[in-house]
């Protein structure tokens, strides 16, 4: 079924809600509206992902928790946001304007490098949103999914962002939730009838590269686009298992991985696919390409795995470093990164494989 194949990435999201630091008691009220709690341990709390804004990082987690460091991660100050859910993903597009996703379908904007945020779209909103769209359409299958959104309320999750530009924007998520803005999220549409996921299986995680976009999934689903989202296809992959990443390194690889390790690397726009050999059964939780262009991997066993040719194959080698579960990686220099994990955002040096 669809919620026991979400994967672990959403059993992270879950188990770390109850892992913040309780330096200060919730007040009461529904989280979607509640801003988030002021606590001296934010930067320790569970993190789930990071983005720099010029020279600033940026990270955000569970209960609304936001907090910035202008020292490459040394110190973090944490900056109120409007809401107490968790979140899921953040975007810079320069020093100033980002965007994060999060619980409840919200997303929130910064204009300022991250120093105060505004909510641009909550659950309940896009329900309405997708419910507008589906009537237009005349497609009864789709007004009857809509109205049942709208009727269970703001309790899915938006899970990555990607901005193009200042005003041209993507977000996606849990069942198929998928929504573009032209107006840098001033207003939003649903795109999810672009995407041929039938069955509405979740979407983890969204890389671009010029006007090429891959969305990674549950269930195997991988689907591209060549046109900056106006139509997706869907590849055909050898492993139906869910996929929490996806990197796009060079000018035609594509490179997902998740559950139980599994990675798997093409480099023909997704048209074939090779496995990559991984000697930690660990499900893979986050990826990223750093300034050399070289491809590193985070999972749920506290390893960094960095991507290698070798003799036998492509490989995944764990590094030396030794850390909690991770759920994010950003590669901040050339041997430096920063792993957002469950115990906060800690600093890493992308040594050499063992």
């Amino acid at each position: 079924m669809i919620q026991q194949c979400a994967g672990l990435m959403l059993s992270l999201v879950m188990v770390s809600s109850l892992m913040v630091g309780a330096a200060q008691a919730a007040p009461v009220g529904p989280a979607l509206e509640r801003p988030a709690v002021l606590s001296a341990q934010a930067a320790r709390s569970v993190l789930q992902a990071a983005a720099q804004a010029g020279s600033r990082l940026v990270a955000v987690g569970e209960r609304g928790i936001v907090v910035l460091s202008d020292d490459q991660g040394k110190t973090w100050r944490q900056v109120p946001t409007p809401t107490s859910v968790g979140l899921t993903a953040v975007s810079f597009i320069d020093a100033q304007h980002g965007w994060i996703t999060g619980h409840g379908g919200v997303v929130l904007a910064s204009s300022d490098g991250g120093q105060t945020w505004r909510k641009q779209l909550d659950g309940r909103k896009a329900a309405q949103l997708m419910l507008t769209s589906a009537q237009a359409s005349g497609d009864e299958r789709a007004q009857a999914d809509a109205e049942r959104l709208v009727t269970e309320g703001a309790d899915k999750p938006l899970l990555d962002v990607h901005f193009f530009d200042a005003q041209h924007g993507l977000v996606i998520g849990a069942y198929n939730l998928a929504f573009e803005t032209h107006d840098g999220g001033q207003s939003w549409a649903p795109i999810s009838a672009r995407l041929d996921n039938p069955k509405a299986l979740h979407l983890y995680s969204l890389r671009v590269r010029a006007d090429e976009i891959v969305i990674a999934g549950e269930q195997g689903l991988v689907l591209r686009s060549t046109d900056a989202g106006q139509t997706f296809i869907r590849l055909a992959l050898p492993y139906k298992g869910s996929f929490f990443g996806v990197a796009l390194p060079g000018t035609t690889g594509i490179i997902v991985a998740g559950l139980r390790g599994n990675v798997l690397k093409s480099s023909d726009g997704g048209l074939s696919w090779s496995a990559v050999t991984n000697p930690v059964p660990a499900s893979i939780t986050a990826m990223a390409v750093d300034a050399r262009g070289q491809l590193w991997l985070a999972n749920q066993a506290g390893l960094v795995l960095k991507l290698q040719d070798t003799p036998q194959g492509p490989m995944a080698l764990p590094t030396p470093a030794k850390l909690p579960p991770l759920t994010g990686l950003l590669p901040t220099s050339e041997d430096r990164a920063l792993a957002l994990t469950l115990a906060g955002a800690l600093p890493v040096t992308l040594a050499a494989p063992k």
